[in-house]
């Protein structure tokens, strides 16, 4: 019998898509862990791999189909002795695609999918070992599920027929469950029509003022609408304090100089972001009742120092995450900066290299600006919004009039997770370390 391919959750608190391309076409014969298609998040734009193996019968959604639902069928494939005239009766994808459930009730064929929500998920496979029912796992799924300690008969499959398959295996070894509570609560408020209701709502007055004003409408593309439901969001219910130091930046400059000259021969060269990044981390496990995160109804304090630094793409921006930060050289911080930056333009991040961490840095300092108040990511506790600025009048400490190279740095708290006291140690810790860059390679 035919199976539906299922558009795939590519993320925690993804609910549609974009196909931006198919790799296969109809005719096409595919073995698990072939790549399908190409599928555009607000983030990023990804590539899903085939679960199952078969022949490609029928595409049902045509690339470029934006706003489709998750685990709405996108294709079906064929069994070994099944034609394509089996798949005639198949229902093309609806241009509002209805919800998952409805979807599975109205078709005959069966589902296959990458990742699906919990409640299209199969009964627990403990149930089914308990019954002495064997346990299908593709074996992708097998290898990691070995790899990484996760008892399989505890997981639910979400592959065709129940299979388990690599992203059951993955979500169950994750250890980020909190933040993706956190960021499902923060999708459904701006997916409720919360955020996007009074825009819509005020479309028709607000034009109305400009009607005899020559104006360009500019439709919003899946990012800027996460964006603008996000730090709504967090303006809103975030309630944020700042605090503001500046560093003579002189003495970490000059370092700089030295150690880029000495990894002349390994092609590094660091930025001074990337001693901010050290900082910052070395400052969360020298302050660590700072390095938390508010989640929901409690806070999560952390041990390992994951570093999240904005990076601004084309249409918005996005936040990589360097994980252990706290415990990596410089030029390895440097290396993977610059390795997630370049792939995050071009909209190649996964969801885990984008989401997480509990600190956040934005840099405007190449825009020429003096200093600014970053806005908070949630569920992070903090973001320390940094400017440098050379040739900067200052008073030396002979008490005499000078010249250098100060970075202003504005550290926005959630004062829920943070208070007055915990954030000032907080930022004097990451100036000390800054005008010091020697000790923090100690």
């Amino acid at each position: 019998m035919p199976v539906e391919i299922l558009m795939p959750a590519l993320s925690p608190t993804m609910e549609e898509g974009t196909l931006a391309k198919w790799l296969v076409k109809e005719g096409d014969a595919v073995a698990s862990g072939d790549l399908l298609a190409e599928i555009e998040t607000d983030k990023a734009t990804m590539e899903f791999e085939a679960v199952d193996e078969g022949i490609i019968g029928k595409l049902l959604v045509a690339e470029g189909t934006e706003n489709v639902a998750v685990n709405s069928a996108i294709a079906v494939l064929l069994e070994e002795g099944e034609s394509s005239s089996e798949v005639d009766a198949a229902p093309s994808a609806p241009a509002s695609p209805a919800p998952a459930a409805e979807a599975a009730t109205s078709s005959p064929a069966k589902s296959a999918t990458l990742a699906s929500s919990p409640a299209s998920a199969p009964p627990a496979a403990a149930d089914k070992a308990a019954e002495g029912v064997r346990i299908f796992a593709t074996p992708l799924a097998r290898k990691l599920a070995a790899q990484n300690n996760v008892d399989l008969t505890r997981l639910s499959g979400s592959g065709p027929r129940g299979r388990i398959i690599k992203a059951d295996v993955e979500a169950a070894g994750s250890a980020v469950s909190a933040d993706r509570t956190v960021a499902s609560m923060a999708s459904a408020a701006s997916t409720s029509g919360a955020a996007s209701a009074p825009q819509s709502a005020n479309f028709e007055t607000i034009s109305k003022l400009y009607a005899e004003r020559a104006y360009e409408e500019i439709s919003l593309d899946r990012m800027r609408k996460t964006i603008a439901a996000r730090l709504t969001e967090a303006k809103q219910t975030v309630p944020h304090f700042y605090l503001r130091r500046d560093v003579m930046l002189d003495n970490l400059l000059g370092f700089r100089g030295e150690m880029n000259a000495a990894l002349a021969e390994r092609d590094v060269k660091l930025s001074v972001n990337d001693f901010v990044i050290k900082a910052c981390a070395l400052a969360l496990t020298t302050v660590p009742t700072a390095n938390a995160i508010w989640a929901g109804d409690r806070i999560l304090q952390f041990t390992p120092a994951d570093i999240a630094v904005a990076v601004a793409i084309d249409g918005g921006l996005i936040t990589p995450v360097l994980k252990d930060a706290d415990q990596k050289s410089l030029s390895v911080l440097s290396t993977e900066m610059k390795d997630l930056a370049t792939r995050a333009k071009g909209r190649k991040l996964a969801p885990d290299e984008y989401q997480g961490g509990s600190f956040a840095i934005s840099n405007l300092g190449m825009f020429g600006i003096d200093n600014f108040d970053a806005v908070i990511n949630p569920p992070h506790g903090a973001i320390l919004a940094m400017v440098a600025t050379p040739n900067s009048p200052v008073v030396t400490a002979s008490g005499e009039l000078g010249v250098a190279t100060v970075m202003s740095l504005t550290l926005s708290v959630d004062h829920r997770v943070i208070d007055g006291a915990l954030g000032a140690e907080l930022l004097n810790v990451i100036v000390k370390n800054l005008e010091n860059p020697m000790a923090m390679l100690a």
